[in-house]
């Protein structure tokens, strides 16, 4: 016996949008997912930190220098003053702002490669190697920890510069420009902590 079977469609795809930003993007899902594994990656550095200074009968270590506060601030300042043309790109890329995006973007890159002045010499000053012992690996862990975030951050900005200025900008590359930007506040705050960790909690006790 042979027949016809019929079908209802139930439901239409085609009147939903092409393109979403924000949470409505998969994209964004994704990027929130990298900053939870990254910032565990920090609380457990800092909990290693903490335990040692607990395990500790002095801290730093005698013989052992604390680090200096002149470049550190320098780059904690400029990492905070950095959020202000940063805030400014992520409201250009929900308002679909081109231009500004495209420029915004482009200072982003050359600030982030400017902070890496005053890291470098924050590294340089901090007389105490890696290898001397716990503290100084610790120390050396969350800085070199970080200055990763700001490289990884860096690089992707500067990528995604190139590509605005050189490629036809829609909806999805607007939506990679908010990504970078709430990636960018993320780096800013997981450093405040940490920058207390290494310079302020050994003065404090």
């Amino acid at each position: 016996m042979t027949g016809t079977r019929e079908f209802a469609i139930v439901g239409t795809l085609s009147d939903l949008p092409s393109s979403a930003s924000g949470p409505r993007h998969l994209v964004w899902w994704g990027n929130i997912g990298f900053m939870v594994i990254e910032g565990t990656g920090f609380v457990l550095a800092a909990a290693a930190y903490l335990y040692l200074m607990t395990q500790a009968s002095a801290w730093p270590p005698k013989g052992d220098p604390l680090p200096g506060l002149l470049w550190s601030g320098i780059f904690t300042a400029g990492l905070l003053l950095s959020e202000i043309p940063n805030l400014w790109v992520l409201r250009c890329a929900r308002a679909k702002n081109l231009a500004g995006v495209r420029w915004g973007t482009a200072a982003m890159a050359v600030i982030a490669l400017a902070l890496f002045v005053p890291r470098g010499f924050e590294f340089a000053h901090l007389g105490l190697p890696w290898h001397q012992d716990a503290y100084g690996s610790v120390v050396w862990l969350l800085l070199v920890l970080h200055t990763v975030h700001v490289v990884t951050d860096w690089g992707d900005t500067v990528v995604l510069g190139a590509w605005l200025f050189t490629h036809e900008v829609g909806d999805d590359q607007f939506a990679d420009v908010e990504d970078n930007s709430n990636y960018w506040t993320f780096v800013v705050l997981c450093w405040l902590p940490v920058y207390l960790l290494i310079y302020w909690a050994p003065r404090a006790l």
